[in-house]
């Protein structure tokens, strides 16, 4: 049985156009599509932990409009719970992302509109939502406060706390410590350690680097490499599951950090949590979207138990 999972993050609308390339100041040029959806890294880890079995709580602030009717559908679909303070004075946010056609790898801009008021205030309002999880999650896309006194609440309830700093900000020292799992991509490693992640030694430097500043664990992301599990007491490479070809990598750090968390609440061990989260993630870059690319817990089981 899953134990309660608490996210906290933003919600955006993706507007997503694939081309050949990014277009130069100035430049117009014709692109292969165009698709709008659900978006935002704590909404995209939300639907990736429901769909993957967790009882999921949702807490960031929406607009009153179309995109606020998008993300409630979205999370109703997936099983998420909304925990969702209304702001009529701003917008639901939107994201362009550009999504190179040969490749698949993406460049986003994100403006976040009423989850970039997220206050502390609002936290302390769900202070007993976030005392009772078995599992609490958040990221950088709102205000570093918001996620700070919410890591402190859990923090203090004894719950099990998952940050995923992306994107990459300057960190407090005394917000890494009250982590028990960060979970970095290469550049966002790099960008809170300065440690270049090109290789696994390197990921090793820099996870050593995540724990010297009071990480409880580091677990840093590597793509189609996997990722490195590192604690105060051992190092393991969990490598990548191959399923397909690539069409879309933009929702897998969310894949595997919802799966993450959703295995994590089920009591299963870290290591094996990692490894769930992987195949969540390989899964998800063979679909196109976000939310949309999130698997379910029976096709990440089958693909973890099939190797």
């Amino acid at each position: 049985m899953s134990g309660k999972i608490v996210i906290l993050g933003i919600f955006v609308a993706d507007t997503a156009y694939r081309a050949e390339r990014q277009p130069r100041m100035g430049e117009t040029i014709l692109g292969h599509s165009f698709a709008l959806g659900p978006g935002g890294k704590g909404s995209n880890q939300a639907v990736a932990a429901a769909m993957a079995g967790g009882e999921v709580h949702f807490v960031s602030r929406l607009g009153i409009d179309p995109f606020a009717e998008m993300a409630r559908a979205i999370w109703a679909k997936a099983g998420v719970i909304p925990e969702i303070t209304e702001d009529a004075e701003s917008y639901t946010g939107a994201a362009y992302i550009f999504v190179e056609q040969s490749s698949g790898n993406n460049a986003i801009i994100v403006a976040p509109g009423a989850a970039g008021r997220i206050a502390v205030s609002d936290i302390e309002a769900r202070a007993d939502l976030i005392s009772g999880a078995d599992v609490f999650v958040t990221q950088l896309e709102q205000p570093i406060a918001a996620a700070h006194r919410a890591l402190e609440i859990a923090r203090a309830a004894g719950v099990r706390t998952i940050l995923n700093p992306a994107p990459a900000a300057n960190i407090p020292s005394e917000m890494l410590a009250l982590c028990d799992f960060v979970t970095p991509n290469e550049s966002e490693a790099e960008g809170i350690t300065g440690i270049a992640v090109t290789s696994i030694p390197e990921a090793e430097r820099a996870a050593d680097a995540l724990l010297s500043s009071g990480v409880g664990t580091a677990i840093i992301t590597l793509g189609e490499n996997g990722a490195l599990y590192r604690d105060p007491r051992q190092s393991v490479h969990v490598p990548a599951f191959r399923v397909g070809d690539v069409v879309e990598t933009t929702g897998a750090g969310d894949a595997f950090n919802g799966a993450f968390a959703a295995a994590l609440a089920r009591r299963s061990d870290a290591i094996d949590a990692v490894r769930f989260g992987c195949a969540a993630a390989g899964i998800s870059v063979t679909r196109p979207g976000t939310a949309p690319s999130m698997p379910s817990l029976s096709e990440v089981q089958s693909l973890v138990l099939g190797n």
